[in-house]
């Protein structure tokens, strides 16, 4: 007979699990109290600096659910701890916790689940074979070779099993008799495990970043440089896999020898000691660590004031280490990357971005196929409750098959092994996969708020407006797609490779940098540790090595990617003329002109310098005799006005001097015959000068409004500008533009320069029958309709990249 997991672990075995446990977080400690000022600093420094972090994105985020938010639900089979199979009902809240319940009827009683688990550090296994083979990876069996291959520790009932392996714990079980029950499950299942594993460390609190570079220089203490692969789960699951790893190999030496039976009766004793031991440990340092945290707050709550006061001598004092350190520490840091990191950064990205880009593209693919769907399946009616289902079910799409296009990477980094000693690729790939679903997510949200205005107030038939929701949204998912991208390049590069750095470097460096304590002040020790200015001038310099690595992909296009600031601009233009304003973010753009409201008496002529600008001061010359400096009142905010010609067009300068646009010619719109304004010719002056108009800028009619009606410059005979007057409360309609063509203007060689000239006594009016006067108007009411809402669109899309571009610096700036 075997023995139990209880007689393994007597009262003196549980008491010494104690001990190294209490040791171990003592010996961390220090690390977390040191860490926990410097991140309490970092935050009020960010606090009073308002720096902006993070990557810019124009896909618009929902906000996180509530952790009570139920995710999936359905009956399955479990094996219970009483080692038998029973129907269950299974629960995954947005939390990503998996909770089994008796029944659904007592589930929706409000009665507690018997389990819950929490799958953090997990693998997901559909076959047995594969099960077995982890499991006696994990069973340390000296006699293993010598017997013949066990029986499997659990018989499953049906046809579609899935094993749920878990460190430290004892593993789940679960059974289905369909194949496309176990599927979504599975899908399920694996995202509770990359959530679990990265969610609680993303944070960017105070307790969770000092917790984290605590560990990192913790386990470098004990020459640990490589990325962990059990940095996973909560800072009680980090800490309690920190001491199981100092705490199994004396377990294994000295409880396996006293198991007794066949082997599957040794594993299944084994890991349940194990888990045993593994809750005594979390429970302790659960208490443990909870006090050591409430300490740390209470002591950063009594240094606030002094941060407050003297952040400036703080920041000062820490540049001037800075400077210090740099003298020691850059040559020797240059060097080894030049000569061990750098020439190897290329072939890793490329290793890097085949999956990867692989990955964001079947994403993207699944993303514009549920919409096309949508499209075809509310054509007529977009209102009601069919709607709203259909959008949920594509923000919560399947995206298993997009995932295993990243799961490539676990091989193909397995080189890495010898190099740089980088086994982690788990983590790179887990990432990867909970951005593809972030962006699944966040195209699915901003699709539905493009959707709701436009539905709610019948602008548009729903057909119509879900196509033009889904190319913005399809073109952003592009810029997005590559901001991620370049970021999640970026962090696997620095995460492979920087450890080589710092392995080099430490013997030498590390043992230096308590000779740097003497530049810090007395009073500021506790906010400037050597060790992180040290750390982050080995970071500076190999992310600058590898920004250029990533840039020159983004450049040559490789995969898709972006340069951020050029690319926002173009991705953000192109998606003009199909866009359909998103709710809360356009000003109310009436399709008629507003009434006039500015008091300033008209000019007498239009003042038009060479580069296309409106001045108030210009040189004219009315009787040949020379330039006469005349001041002209501002009229209001300058615009882009064309310069006359004999076909009232413009041909605007692009950036990009080899393309050209075609010309769009401006047609006038039929106004009430009124009594006008003297003509005020313009000619054009024999000055060199050309015409700028930006790719973002649209050209419009200019008017000016008075107390005695509205001035318009209007096409004329022969093709000249005309000014006419309107009177008060008549309608000025703006002219069909085109916003899928770009706006051209044609310059007269020389340039053009408005000048004063003496008016004629009459101006002859075309008098146009109102027969005819009402067709034309009905043939242009759509098309300046269409017009005015392009451009209100186009006015927000412009607001919307200004606010976004300077979070993008160009990295060529010095």
């Amino acid at each position: 007979m075997g023995v139990s997991s209880s007689n393994l672990l007597d009262e003196s075995k549980s008491n010494y699990i104690k001990g190294r446990t209490e040791a171990e977080l003592k010996n961390f400690s220090p690390h977390y109290r040191r860490q926990y000022l410097v991140a309490y600093f970092s935050q009020l420094q960010e606090e009073v600096e308002q720096h902006r972090t993070g990557h810019t994105q124009l896909l618009k985020q929902r906000e996180p659910p509530e952790d009570g938010e139920i995710l999936y639900e359905e009956g399955v089979l479990y094996f219970d701890y009483s080692r038998k199979w029973k129907e269950r009902f299974v629960v995954v809240r947005a939390n990503y916790s998996l909770e089994c319940h008796d029944s659904s009827e007592s589930f929706a009683k409000g009665a507690p689940p018997r389990h819950k688990l929490q799958p953090a550090g997990g693998s997901v296994l559909t076959s047995e074979e594969q099960y077995t083979a982890v499991v006696d990876k994990t069973f340390p069996d000296p006699n293993g070779a010598k017997e013949e291959p066990a029986p499997p520790m659990v018989a499953s009932p049906g046809q579609y099993p899935v094993y749920l392996w878990l460190p430290y714990h004892r593993d789940a079980y679960f059974c289905f008799h369909q194949e496309d029950r176990r599927s979504r499950f599975v899908s399920v299942l694996t995202d509770c495990i990359r959530h679990q594993n990265h969610d609680f460390l993303k944070k960017v609190t105070c307790d969770v970043q000092a917790f984290l570079k605590a560990i990192q220089s913790y386990r470098q203490e004990k020459g640990h440089y490589e990325s962990w692969d059990m940095l996973v789960g909560s800072d009680v699951q980090v800490l309690a896999n920190l001491v199981m790893e100092e705490l199994l190999p004396s377990l294994q030496t000295e409880l396996v020898p006293r198991l007794k039976g066949k082997k599957t009766e040794r594993k299944r004793v084994w890991f349940a000691t194990v888990e045993v031991a593994y809750s005594l440990v979390q429970d302790q340092l659960a208490e443990g660590l909870a006090a050591l945290r409430e300490e740390c707050r209470d002591w950063a709550r009594q240094q606030e004031a002094l941060i407050r006061s003297d952040m400036d001598q703080i920041v000062s004092s820490r540049s001037f280490l800075e400077g210090k350190l740099q003298v020691m520490v850059c040559d020797p840091a240059v060097r080894f990357c030049s000569e061990h990191v750098q020439p190897y950064l290329a072939s890793i990205l490329e290793e890097l971005m085949g999956p990867v880009s692989a990955g964001f593209q079947e994403t993207r693919l699944v993303c514009e196929g549920r919409m096309d769907g949508l499209c075809r399946d509310f054509q007529e009616s977009g209102a009601g409750d069919g709607l709203k289902q259909a959008l949920e079910q594509l923000r919560r799409a399947s995206l298993r098959d997009c995932y295993h296009r990243v799961d490539v990477l676990r091989e193909q980094l397995h080189e890495l092994r010898n190099r740089f000693k980088f086994s982690n690729a788990e983590r790179l790939v887990q990432s990867a996969q909970n951005d593809m679903q972030q962006l699944m997510e966040n195209a699915a949200h901003t699709f539905e708020l493009l959707l709701s205005t436009p539905l709610k107030d019948g602008q548009a038939r729903p057909s119509s407006a879900m196509e033009k929701a889904k190319l913005r949204v399809l073109k952003q998912y592009d810029y997005d797609s590559s901001t991620v991208r370049k970021r999640i390049f970026q962090e696997a590069l620095v995460d492979i490779t920087l450890p080589a750095i710092q392995r080099s470097l430490a013997p030498t460096c590390k043992l230096e940098l308590q000779k740097f304590d003497q530049y810090i002040f007395a009073d500021y020790t506790n906010f400037i540790q050597v060790e992180n200015v040290y750390e982050d001038i080995l970071l500076q310099i190999l992310t600058t090595e590898v920004g250029k690595v990533v840039k020159e992909a983004a450049n040559l296009k490789k995969h898709n990617l972006f340069v951020d600031s050029t690319d926002l601009q173009s991705v953000s233009q192109a998606s003009l003329s199909e866009r359909a304003t998103p709710p809360r973010s356009a000003p109310s753009s009436p399709a008629k002109a507003p009434p006039p409201t500015s008091q300033s008496p008209a000019p007498p002529a239009l003042l038009l310098q060479g580069n296309g600008l409106l001045e108030s001061r210009v040189p004219t010359d009315t009787r040949g005799e020379g330039a006469v400096e005349t001041d002209a009142p501002p009229t209001g905010p300058q615009t882009n006005l064309p310069p006359p010609s004999p076909s009232m067009g413009v041909t605007a300068t692009r950036e990009n001097p080899v393309e050209s646009s075609p010309v769009v010619p401006v047609e006038s719109s039929p106004v009430d015959p009124v009594e006008s304004s003297p003509v005020v010719p313009v000619e054009s002056s024999p000055v060199d000068s050309s015409l700028d108009i930006k790719e973002s800028e649209a050209v419009s009619p200019h008017t000016n409004s008075t107390e005695s009606g509205t001035l318009s410059l209007k096409a004329g005979p022969a093709g000249s500008a005309v000014p006419t007057m309107t009177p008060p409360g008549e309608e000025v309609k703006e002219p069909s533009l085109s916003l899928s063509d770009d706006i051209a203007a044609e310059v007269p060689q020389g340039g053009a320069i408005a000048q004063q000239a003496d008016p004629p006594a009459e101006i002859p009016e075309a008098v146009v029958p109102q027969s005819e006067e009402r067709t034309i108007e009905e043939e242009e009411e759509m098309p300046a309709l269409d017009c005015v809402r392009g451009i209100r669109d186009l006015m927000v899309e412009i607001i919307e990249v200004e606010m976004l571009i300077p979070r993008c610096p160009d990295s060529n700036a010095p």
